[in-house]
């Protein structure tokens, strides 16, 4: 299989704007995201795919491969489908690009799931424990059914355990990276936006919403996304060897 990551990139997030520019030890985000995808050497090409010119003239200056899209799109994955229209490939990852410590195994392992036919879509979610990251809006959680199909994405903790000792349940996370096969990518975004992915500003819901089935693999990475100053600071002293 030919397989072709894209990281949507835009300047205005509502959390921490200019976020693919900030720098962290002398490096932009993006910059550092877009070479750890290609030191995966899994990938017949990665891209970064923006609205802005200045991510585009980053981009560049760095010498990334980049493309500019519109500024109409509603959410990443849109915009990844943009640039996937002139690209012959089987899959297309989607990377966030504020997937900081992205590795190589959780990548393999997520393009591995594509040798099932019956898979169109797949993510990454990891087993969380820590109950303030389970409380934390800005970390996903994800419940899903017996053959590792998600069920549903929230924000909240989920599920609402009736019983807070019971230690049995493992809560799930989600990470910011989806993979389509190319039919579905397309499909995604000739879709409306969904009345759930709109209240929970979670662009995967939109695929639920529609039947459309989301495979979910587990791994051990859980992920480092920045979406707040806190999780900015906390980038500057943190170890990838840690994640």
């Amino acid at each position: 299989m030919k397989v072709v990551a894209i990281i949507p990139a835009r300047y205005d997030s509502k959390r921490l704007p200019g976020k693919p520019l900030i720098k962290i030890h002398n490096k932009p985000l993006i910059q550092i995201v877009y070479e750890n995808v290609e030191k995966t050497k899994l990938f017949y090409n990665v891209i970064i795919a923006t609205d802005d010119k200045r991510i585009y003239k980053a981009v560049k200056s760095f010498k990334g491969k980049v493309e500019m899209t519109s500024q109409k799109h509603k959410c990443g994955t849109e915009r990844v489908a943009e640039v996937a229209y002139k690209i012959n490939a089987d899959i297309f990852l989607n990377i966030q690009g504020d997937e900081l410590f992205i590795t190589k195994e959780p990548l393999k392992k997520l393009i591995q799931t594509f040798s099932d036919t019956n898979v169109l879509v797949a993510t990454l979610i990891h087993p969380i424990s820590d109950i303030e990251e389970i409380k934390n809006p800005n970390k996903v959680k994800v419940i899903f059914d017996k053959n590792d199909f998600a069920i549903y994405f929230s924000r909240s903790p989920l599920p609402y355990k009736q019983n807070s000792k019971d230690k049995n349940f493992i809560y799930y996370g989600h990470i910011g990276v989806y993979a389509f096969r190319k039919s579905m990518l397309f499909k995604f975004s000739s879709l409306k936006q969904s009345a759930l992915e709109q209240a929970e500003k979670l662009e995967q819901l939109r695929l639920i919403e529609n039947d459309i089935k989301i495979k979910v693999v587990k791994t051990d990475y859980s992920g480092f996304s920045i979406n707040t100053e806190a999780d900015f600071n906390n980038a500057l002293n943190y170890k990838q060897e840690n994640h």
